[in-house]
């Protein structure tokens, strides 16, 4: 269960009571919340400060409000154990109440009576709903402070309830409560002669989970398992079912096999189902690799799982760092890493009214519906189908920062549309008709730093030479196939991923390609070198003092960024950032010849 909502609406009390109350609390941690108190509290010592049995951090407990994801374990009378996610209020930390919201069945979303709902409080609402849960209880908290008026519980649940019905969430439920004082916590309230619904223990107690529709059989591998002998088992935890003896196929690749073996801790069994973590071996000598997914052939056991490489999603942005539509992240789901683009922003959607607004990026804490293209095919489910396999994380390429959660909604139809040919003239027949190997040679430095001239010299020598060229100049590009694009960060990151596709195919072509961009942001050069084998591309820094660039000033540029027309000027209003590991550092102020035979000598090296 996560307990949501905005920040001061009383779920840590609430919970610390839950817990108090069903004796779930060892005697040493609640008699730590006789005693301690923080600033500003106005529990006199001696009496349960039922907040702090959740808030454990330090900087919790200074600030008053929840700031990391809190679990604990209620024990319930019916023998059923919840394991409860305090998710925090404020908005900078939805984040977290994502990761809190990803695992669970139900949720207590808490609404302050005296305040009513709130922008997080459908926020977080939003988040359940994308996350898949069904089961809303909305505990109106501080009814005390209203007279325990019916009207304000009536009026807050219509609020909820119109958000909840556009995001699919079936079984909303209203519960007026005041954690402080317990009403309606664990034991009826003697205020609500109106309210004959459950306590928020009863809810909880009663709560049965629904059935979901067949979602096929998933068993993401995440480890190879050897043993004595020739034993070689495939790990991991099961969606569906899963018997021995049953035609399953290995993807991405669709090879077929059987199940000889399916064994656990406990030893072998003739049938495994949904969530046991299992340990399979197959009759059939086939190549099975940590991320693979093994899913059923027979349509009759639910839909077979099929790989794809374009998707669109929901993202809950998480970065400080705006999204980027064309930077290249690491798409992870369960034990699958692979790179991907987000390729189009479909729109933002406005938590609180349901309004979906055009969008070109989604910044910390948006929630947008995006279209997602990855490097090779991956088996993703609908999310609302199998939490499991339908869900992923985006993450930075070079920090590793987790930057959103996403939520697959559903392959598109372009990914099993488009076929690539395979023809008979390649890059290795191309190269030996040029007689010499093709290169990429990206020069990247601030704007004026030399980049363009040390390219039309290199190329005007390697022609010389007899070596088959071509020039991707920045500008040049930006007349015709990047006209569309500005110098915002996410405008930039798509400009560096067109060009390298044009390098790839430049490459393919037999040429050795010059680009001249200054593509200031690492992680999109990261991205492109990505894209390329080991040897074929070469990242080469043109390091030029910013002086120098400033006094150059070829284009006219540092002039309008100083006099402020010029806003997202590289290396003056945008940061450029330096290669870390480039494979040449020229110095564009030094004498030119010498720059260009170091770069030629490269080129051909």
């Amino acid at each position: 269960m996560v307990a949501c909502g905005s920040v001061d609406d009383g779920k840590s009390t609430l919970i610390g009571r839950l817990l108090v109350e069903t004796g779930s609390v060892p005697l040493d941690t609640l008699e730590q919340a006789r005693s301690v108190r923080r600033g500003g509290s106005i529990i006199p010592v001696g009496e349960i400060d039922y907040s702090l049995l959740t808030d454990g951090l330090e900087a919790e407990r200074e600030q008053g409000i929840t700031i990391d994801v809190a679990y604990r374990q209620l024990e319930l009378a019916t023998g059923r154990r919840v394991i409860i996610a305090d998710a925090p209020g404020h908005e900078q930390y939805t984040r977290n109440m994502a990761v809190a919201a990803s695992r669970s069945d139900v949720a207590i979303l808490l609404v302050d009576a005296t305040r009513g709902a709130r922008e997080q409080t459908h926020r977080h609402l939003t988040v359940c709903g994308l996350m898949g849960v069904t089961d809303i209880a909305v505990a109106v908290n501080k009814c005390d402070a209203v007279g325990w008026r019916e009207s304000v519980v009536t009026d807050i649940l219509g609020h909820v309830r119109a958000t909840a019905a556009r995001l699919g969430i079936p079984r909303v439920t209203a519960i007026p409560v005041s954690a402080l004082h317990g009403d309606n916590v664990t034991a009826p309230s003697r205020h609500l002669g109106w309210y004959d619904g459950p306590t928020v223990l009863q809810w909880l107690q009663t709560w049965q989970p629904t059935s979901r529709p067949a979602t096929g059989t998933r068993l993401p591998v995440v480890a190879i398992v050897r043993s004595d002998g020739d034993f070689r088992g495939y790990s991991g935890t099961l969606s569906g079912s899963l018997r021995v003896g049953e035609r399953i196929a290995v993807l991405p690749a669709g090879t077929p096999a059987t199940i000889d073996r399916i064994t656990t801790f406990d030893g072998d069994l003739p049938e495994a189902t949904a969530g046991q973590a299992i340990t399979v071996t197959l009759c059939e000598e086939v190549d099975v690799r940590r991320g693979d997914v093994l899913t059923n052939t027979d349509p009759s056991v639910g839909p077979p799982g099929r790989p794809a490489d374009r998707f669109a999603a929901d993202l809950v942005w998480m970065a400080e760092e705006p999204l980027a539509h064309g930077r290249s992240y690491l798409l992870v789901s369960g034990p699958t890493w692979v790179p991907a683009t987000v390729t189009t922003i479909r729109h933002r959607l406005d938590v609180t009214t349901g309004h979906q607004t055009a969008a070109r990026t989604l910044s910390v804490n948006d929630i947008g519906r995006v279209e997602i293209a990855t490097d090779q095919p991956i088996a993703l489910d609908a999310y609302q189908v199998n939490r499991d396999t339908g869900g992923f994380l985006l993450v930075d390429r070079l920090t590793c920062d987790t930057v959103a959660a996403g939520m697959t909604r559903h392959a598109l139809r372009r990914a099993f549309n488009v076929v690539p040919h395979a023809f008979r003239v390649g890059r290795a027949e191309r190269s030996r008709l040029n007689g010499h190997a093709p290169r990429v040679l990206w020069l990247t430095g601030l704007p004026g730093s030399g980049k363009s001239t040390l390219a039309n010299e290199a190329e005007t020598q390697l022609h010389h030479r007899g070596i088959h060229t071509y020039v991707l100049d920045g500008d040049n590009l930006r007349t015709g196939l990047n006209k569309d694009l500005g110098f915002t960060p996410e405008d930039r990151a798509e400009n560096v991923r067109r060009v390298g596709e044009v390098a790839r195919l430049l490459l393919d072509a037999g040429l050795v390609v010059l680009v001249a961009l200054v593509s200031p942001f690492r992680s999109d050069r990261e991205a492109v070198r990505a894209r390329f084998e080991p040897g074929e591309f070469s990242e080469i820094w043109v390091d030029t003092p910013l002086a120098v660039c400033a006094e150059r000033d070829p284009k006219g540029l540092y002039r309008k960024a100083a006099s402020g027309s010029l806003p997202n000027m590289t290396g003056v209003g945008q940061d450029y950032e330096p290669p870390e590991h480039a494979d040449l550092i020229l110095d564009g102020s030094a004498d030119l010849s010498e720059q260009v035979q170091r770069l030629i000598d490269h080129a051909l090296g």
